[in-house]
């Protein structure tokens, strides 16, 4: 059994309807003419090197499978005979292909792509835990700094009704002051006395 790779440039325009009916009518004929699927990438609507049909761009679709001459020979029929198909392309991969190690090839592509989508999957994860666990320090840290403010707040309001009491020390000027007026008195009302003698 001989291993293929047929590229086609299917009409962009077409719905996605359209362009799965195409391609599945392919996937079809391939088991129903003796041949093995390997793998359909389909590589989405690309610009065309040249004009092919008044199109500018096309779909492409990459068909790799296994088979013999005469499967080539009726995808190619019928790829001629749709109009949705713009041009396509088949070239011959091995002329001897082991379906048993393309089978183990793509068992080992499939479980690795698995263990890369988990180890992916696990890296998130551990991203996510690391994310939630500086939020939760910097949540704490704030907490924290709140908690200082309010005690230091609590703080100044103690010393702030401290400072109310009627056991105000008064400063030196004011006692001097106060001092003053008892000696102007005392001076006054000496004068009088002396007057009423």
């Amino acid at each position: 059994m001989k291993r293929y790779e047929t590229i086609v440039i299917i009409d962009p325009d077409l719905a996605e309807e359209e362009r799965a009916g195409v391609l599945e009518r392919t996937t079809d004929l391939i088991p129903k003419e003796g041949g093995f699927l390997v793998m359909l990438d389909e590589w989405g609507t690309r610009k065309l090197a040249y004009e092919i049909k008044k199109k500018v761009r096309g779909y492409y679709v990459r068909i790799d499978y296994c088979g013999m001459g005469p499967l080539v020979d009726e995808m190619e029929r019928f790829f001629r005979i749709d109009d949705k198909v713009l041009k396509f392309m088949t070239v011959l991969l091995e002329k001897n292909a082991d379906i048993e190690n393309i089978k183990e090839e793509m068992a080992i592509a499939k479980s690795e792509a698995e263990a890369e989508k988990a180890r992916k999957k696990a890296e998130d994860a551990e991203k996510k835990a690391e994310d939630a666990r500086k939020k939760a320090e910097e949540a704490e840290k704030e907490a924290n700094a709140t908690e200082k403010k309010a005690d230091a707040t609590d703080e100044v309001h103690e010393n702030d009704n401290e400072s109310d009491t009627d056991n105000i020390p008064l400063d030196s000027s004011e006692t001097e002051t106060v001092e003053t007026e008892e000696a102007k008195t005392e001076t006054t009302e000496t004068k009088i006395n002396k007057e009423e003698q």
